[in-house]
């Protein structure tokens, strides 16, 4: 089935979903919609986002795409079920990946899950490994400064590693073995995490795992594409702020220069998706 998949987020974080997307499948078209116009999700209600997250993937369904992948914790874990019940293509969120293989490679079945306050005072990642495995103890940390410190590039920055190591100094005083990276920012963070965490720790990275859940879906459906790729990759924002184009490529690990702005409320208005939408 040689249609593209449809990735949306509430800002450029899950160009990082893209990245492993774009490894792992590389004759598939991707058609990414980041929102960057009402980004964060995180500070929103759950119905607020849950809207947003039905908008995100009208806007996706008008491009044929064969599934959707929710690239944002915080819509994956407010809105996933909401739009697993209203749309008729599949649709993969982020968490449920993220913690079955959390699940599967803990070895004292002591867990850490960090994100952004709205994914941790979810509890969506908790309720998902206690669901998997009800033995594992998990331990979770909002860390909110993360975001800001990875879209300024202040990856291998002083004050990036004494930030990691103030929000992992609870976490590791229990002695986790696993790590649940449960922001899309936070994979850019990867090596400088793991030097805080040591290599006895197992990061996952949710995005990566997401990948892997993506095409295991589409391979058991029939539905990954054959032969040759057919057209680019297209990426779209609902507004394009400053440096977003060098954050992206930050993320994306190459260029990204293909961006398009979008005029979004005039799609919501031509939809009849307007603010008053309801599920």
């Amino acid at each position: 089935m040689n249609n593209p998949i449809g990735i949306f987020d509430s800002g450029i974080g899950g160009l990082t979903v893209v990245k492993q997307l774009m490894h792992l499948m590389p004759e598939e078209q991707l058609i990414y919609f980041g929102d960057t116009a009402r980004v964060p999700y995180g500070t929103k209600s759950k119905q607020l986002v849950q809207q947003y997250a039905l908008q995100d993937a009208h806007f996706l369904l008008q491009y044929d795409v064969k599934m959707i992948v929710v690239a944002c914790n915080t819509a994956s874990a407010s809105a996933l079920d909401v739009l697993q019940e209203n749309l008729d293509i599949p649709v993969l969120g982020v968490v449920t990946p993220g913690a079955s293989s959390a699940a599967a490679q803990t070895r004292n079945g002591k867990i850490g899950v960090i994100g952004t306050s709205a994914t941790i005072n979810s509890n969506a990642y908790t309720d998902e490994i206690k669901r998997l495995s009800a033995s594992a103890e998990v331990f979770a940390q909002a860390c909110p400064l993360l975001v800001p410190l990875v879209e300024e590039g202040w990856l291998d920055d002083y004050v990036t590693s004494l930030t990691i190591k103030k929000y992992l100094h609870e976490l590791l005083k229990v002695h986790m073995d696993t790590l649940i990276l449960g922001c899309t920012h936070y994979p850019v963070l990867g090596e400088a995490i793991q030097k805080i965490t040591g290599e006895a720790v197992t990061l996952i990275d949710s995005g990566k795992e997401t990948a892997k859940a993506v095409q295991k879906m589409l391979s058991e459906k029939g539905m990954l594409h054959r032969g040759r790729k057919q057209a680019e990759n297209r990426f779209f924002v609902s507004d394009i702020p400053a440096k977003f184009e060098e954050v992206g490529s930050r993320f994306l690990g190459k260029p990204l220069t293909n961006v398009e702005r979008v005029d979004f409320d005039q799609f919501l208005i031509r939809s009849g998706l307007t603010d008053e939408f309801q599920r």
